[in-house]
């Protein structure tokens, strides 16, 4: 049996982190962010859940219906919906056992990130999807998604082998 390659994402996330991603029905049926998130880090071969309240399935997987169902499962939440909806982000995530949050863009605000530190849970902030892999070519590299382009600052280009 091959043994599982760890790779790192971003600010000591790995791909040995079990993941939950949070949206909604529309993020996620209508191939939006959320369902590009899941499919993003499933391809890089991490345990990811995705969490719904209006979903019951999402393409074979079992859709969860909140944090709550994910409880000692998730150590990475990953929302994927505007800062009004994730208002009990924080707590949500803390009751679950998750230790740190992956913000992505515009899912931060300064009320959530005092939420996290008063709940001792780690922010990283940035989006999952410049993380691609290219299982093809047996080599994995992280590359500027298409939101931010090519020379944005705050999207680092490295290479190396899988």
């Amino acid at each position: 049996m091959r043994e599982k390659k760890i790779y790192p994402l971003a600010e000591g996330l790995t791909t040995a982190d079990t993941f939950a991603v949070l949206g909604d029905a529309q993020k996620f049926q209508k191939h939006k962010h959320a369902w590009k998130v899941w499919r993003a880090l499933k391809g890089f071969g991490c345990v990811v859940y995705p969490v719904a309240e209006d979903l019951k399935r999402l393409d074979g997987s079992r859709v969860y219906p909140n944090l709550a169902e994910l409880t000692d499962k998730v150590t990475v939440v990953v929302p994927c919906l505007l800062t009004e909806r994730l208002k009990t982000l924080a707590a949500d995530a803390a009751s679950a056992g998750a230790g740190s949050i992956w913000f992505q863009e515009q899912t931060w605000s300064q009320e959530l990130q005092q939420a996290c530190d008063s709940a001792a849970i780690k922010t990283v902030r940035g989006c999952v999807l410049q993380h691609v892999s290219y299982s093809r070519l047996s080599m994995c590299y992280f590359n500027p998604c298409y939101w931010h382009g090519l020379r944005a600052a705050k999207v680092p280009a490295k290479r190396y082998a899988r």
